[in-house]
């Protein structure tokens, strides 16, 4: 299992963690979603895992990309 982390501006609230939570667990091989609106990240766990779908699923649900956190 791997696990990826994404810097993301315009997260405020916890509406705003379960929008992208929803959002992100419809990719294939997402298993978890976490997202620290404080810290402004979300961790992505699964296997397979696609940079590009998860970008997408986070912009789909209204919010920006900065970067992927490396660990």
């Amino acid at each position: 299992m791997a696990r990826k982390q994404y810097l993301v501006t315009g997260m405020s609230c916890e509406h705003c963690a379960a929008s992208i939570t929803e959002e992100v667990s419809q990719v294939s091989g997402v298993t978890g979603v976490d997202v620290d609106v404080a810290a402004a990240t979300v961790a992505v766990d699964g296997t397979g895992l696609d940079d590009a779908r998860l970008c997408a699923a986070i912009v789909e649900a209204g919010y920006e990309v900065r970067a992927l956190v490396l660990a």
